[in-house]
C-alpha cells in the first residue's frame, strides 16, 4: 500500500466545507446531530506515541513508545531518533519487565530509562491510563515524564521542574469492527484539553458511509465510500485547524486483510500543505505546534459491517 502522503498528492477528493467543535454561538446547522449510535468499536492492538524532547543544550530528540497488547501480557517498546534518521542504533528496545531501569549510549549521550507498570490500569487500549510512570533521562537530564506517578518519582530523585517535551504524533492500529475511538490532545502539550475522536464506517447501501465525531459532535459525513474512497475534510477543534484525511481504497479493492487509513493533523494556516512528513523529524519552527493522529484499521471477513 502506498503512503498516505502519496495518496493525497494524487487523485484526492477535496471536500471544501469546514465544521467546528467547541463553544460557538454561530454553529452551523449540520452540527445539531443525534447522539452517537451503538457501534462495534474494538480497542487498538497497539498504540505508538511520539514525543519531541528538548534538552537544555538545545538539542532535540524524538522518543517513540509503542504499547502492545499480546496474548500473555501488555508490552512496551521504546526507540529514539536524533532528527537525522527515523531510527539510530541501538534500535527499538523492548522493556522486558513491569518495572526496572536500563541505560545505553545514543547519539553521544547516555540515555537512562526508568519505568514502573506494576500497578498500571488499562481500559480498552494497551496504553495504561493511570498507576504507572516512564521517565527518560539524557546525560542525567530528565527529558520525558509520563504517567500519573511522575511527580512522585521526580521528587524522590531530586529532579528539577521545567521538563520540556511535546506530543507530535499518535499511531493506533485496529483489527475488525466498524468504529475506531481514541482520546487525543491536538495542541501537543499536557496542559491542553483532551478530545474524544470517533471514526465510524458502516452501511452497505450506496457503498458505505464515513462519519467523524469529536467530543460527541458529528463533524461531517461522507456517503458512497466506494467512489469517495480517498479524500480530505477541514474541521476546527477549539480554534485549531485540523485536516481529516482518509484512504479506504484497500478496504474495498485490496486483497487479504485490507487496511483503511485515517489521519487527523493540525496545521498552522490555510496555506499550509496537508502533509509534510519531514517536518516531524526536522524540528523546524512550523512543526512545533503540529500534531497528527494516524489510525490504521484492518477489516476482518467483510468490507463494512
Amino acid at each position: 500500500m502506498r503512503s498516505i502522503a502519496t495518496c493525497y498528492r494524487e487523485h484526492a477528493i477535496r471536500v471544501s466545507d469546514s465544521y467546528c467543535s467547541g463553544p460557538s454561538s454561530n454553529r452551523v446547522q449540520s452540527l445539531k446531530s443525534p447522539p452517537i449510535p451503538s457501534i462495534s468499536s474494538p480497542g487498538p492492538a497497539d498504540v505508538t506515541s511520539t514525543y519531541r524532547a528538548r534538552l537544555s543544550s538545545g538539542k532535540q530528540l524524538l522518543i517513540s513508545l509503542t504499547w502492545q497488547a499480546s496474548f500473555l501480557r501488555q508490552g512496551l517498546i521504546i526507540y529514539f531518533s536524533d532528527g537525522t534518521t527515523r531510527e539510530l542504533p541501538p534500535g527499538p528496545r523492548r522493556l522486558p519487565k513491569s518495572n526496572g531501569s536500563t541505560s545505553f549510549q545514543f547519539s553521544d549521550m547516555t540515555i537512562e530509562i526508568s519505568w514502573d507498570l506494576t500497578l498500571a490500569r488499562f481500559d480498552s487500549s494497551p496504553e495504561p491510563v493511570s498507576g504507572f510512570f516512564v521517565v527518560v533521562r539524557a546525560d542525567s537530564e530528565v527529558i520525558l515524564l509520563l504517567g500519573d506517578t511522575c511527580s512522585e518519582k521526580k521528587k524522590d530523585d531530586g529532579d528539577e521542574d521545567g521538563v520540556e517535551f511535546a506530543s507530535v504524533s499518535r499511531n493506533e492500529r485496529f483489527f475488525g469492527g466498524n468504529a475506531y475511538s481514541t482520546r487525543v490532545i491536538f495542541e501537543g502539550t499536557s496542559s491542553a484539553k483532551a478530545h474524544d475522536v470517533l471514526i465510524k464506517c458502516g452501511g452497505q447501501e450506496g457503498g458505505g458511509a464515513l462519519t467523524v465525531f469529536v467530543d460527541g459532535k458529528k463533524m461531517f459525513r461522507v456517503q458512497r465510500l466506494r467512489w469517495n474512497f480517498r479524500g480530505n475534510q477541514t474541521i476546527f477543534v477549539d480554534g485549531l485547524l485540523v485536516d481529516t484525511m482518509w484512504d479506504i481504497h484497500d478496504w474495498f479493492f485490496g486483497e487479504g486483510m485490507g487496511c483503511a487509513v485515517f489521519m487527523l493533523r493540525t496545521r498552522s494556516g490555510l496555506d499550509s500543505r496537508l502533509w509534510l512528513e519531514e517536518k516531524i523529524l526536522q524540528g523546524n519552527e512550523a512543526a512545533k505546534t503540529q500534531f497528527s493522529l494516524l489510525i490504521h484499521a484492518y477489516k476482518s471477513s467483510s468490507l463494512l459491517t
